[in-house]
């Protein structure tokens, strides 16, 4: 069913671009057969290593795939769009236009720009996103204190350890007082990316890394990654809380499972566990991967919730697709009852669509203000 739904775009690429075309048989006929196997990427990458979330090709190929399904779904848009077009001329003039072959090259081209852009901005290392939220009952002590958040990491084929370096060098040069990752570290299995998550021991800040699992873990072997992600001096916040101090002040990093975590079973997400024994008067800040249960959050005292998993919709427009998925929220800071929401873009994403297009990657360093 899978290769059915990924194969549809390819279909109407075939009908409506390819086979119009005014090319020898022999040429459209070898364009149709390249794009096919592109619109099959997911299915080579189950043959490579049993499962569609973990491509195990060299990186130019996981790349290569990338563009040309990229392509190949943006043209299918394009040309749907060209075809609701003539339908409205026809229903206009009572003739069905015909679309010049200029212009089926120019979406074709862009179709393949675009793709290629896209791609280019998911797999980078991304730039900074500075970003200042007021918390209130915050203590005079922790006014000013940086939080750099991970999210989304997906490190893989696409994302190896030349990337995770970088990006532990970006992320330890921004000197944060806390680092936290906010779920799916990998794709694929620890023996594959044992090499690719080892940069990841070298992210350091003052009060330490805390972490929680995201929906991507449980898709692999979930307890042999959490046990070795916990010895690489990362803390791992499963229903569980820490408390940070400065003096006399508290500051609470609390940490739920992913949701999907008792359909595998692993413990549930249990947010009254997380927050049993919380210090009285010390705000909470909650790291849970996806962010739909954020009205819970909010009525249990929470001040700000930080989140992933929606890769801020990596496209403007499927956005709107993905928040309906996810209670409204996609990307960027909301306002949920007396609680804050941040739904961070995502640092990477998964290497089997890994398209951006006005919703970019992130690493994002979170400053802490007391509300006046």
């Amino acid at each position: 069913m899978f290769q059915l739904v990924t194969g549809l775009p390819w279909l109407i690429v075939l009908v409506r671009f390819i086979l119009p075309l005014d090319w020898p048989w022999t040429l459209k006929a070898l364009l149709a057969v390249v794009l096919l196997i592109a619109s099959q990427y997911h299915y080579f990458s189950r043959l490579s290593s049993g499962s569609v979330f973990s491509p195990e090709f060299p990186r130019p190929l996981v790349i290569a795939f990338n563009v040309l399904f990229g392509a190949i779904v943006l043209l299918a848009v394009f040309q749907l769009a060209l075809d609701v077009a003539a339908l409205l001329v026809l229903a206009v003039t009572w003739q069905f236009p015909v679309i010049a072959p200029e212009v089926r090259y120019a979406a074709g081209i862009a179709a393949l720009a675009l793709s290629s852009f896209g791609v280019n901005r998911a797999i980078i290392v991304p730039p900074l996103k500075d970003m200042e939220i007021a918390i209130p009952g915050l203590a005079a002590a922790f006014d000013g204190y940086r939080i750099v958040q991970l999210t989304d990491l997906h490190i893989s084929r696409l994302f190896p350890a030349a990337w995770t370096a970088s990006m532990v060098a970006k992320t330890n040069a921004l000197e944060a007082d806390l680092i936290v990752i906010t779920g799916d570290f990998i794709d694929g299995s620890l023996e594959n990316r044992r090499a690719d998550v080892e940069p990841l021991r070298g992210l350091s800040a003052h009060d330490g890394v805390y972490a929680i699992s995201g929906n991507h873990e449980y898709f692999f072997d979930a307890d042999a990654f959490l046990r070795h992600f916990e010895g690489m001096d990362m803390r791992l916040l499963s229903n569980s809380h820490a408390v940070i101090e400065r003096g006399a002040a508290k500051l609470v990093i609390a940490g739920v499972p992913d949701h999907s975590a008792g359909r595998n079973g692993y413990a549930a997400p249990d947010l009254g566990a997380a927050l049993s024994g919380v210090p009285e008067q010390a705000p909470v800040i909650l790291l849970d991967h996806q962010p739909m249960q954020a009205k819970r959050a909010a009525d249990s005292g929470v001040a700000l919730q930080l989140s992933g998993h929606t890769h801020g919709g990596m496209i403007r427009g499927m956005d709107r697709l993905l928040a309906r998925a996810n209670n409204g929220f996609v990307s960027g800071l909301y306002q949920v009852g007396s609680m804050q929401l941040y739904v961070n873009n995502g640092t990477a994403l998964w290497p089997g669509f890994a398209l951006r297009l006005g919703r970019p990657a992130e690493l994002t360093r979170i400053t802490l203000r007391q509300k006046s």
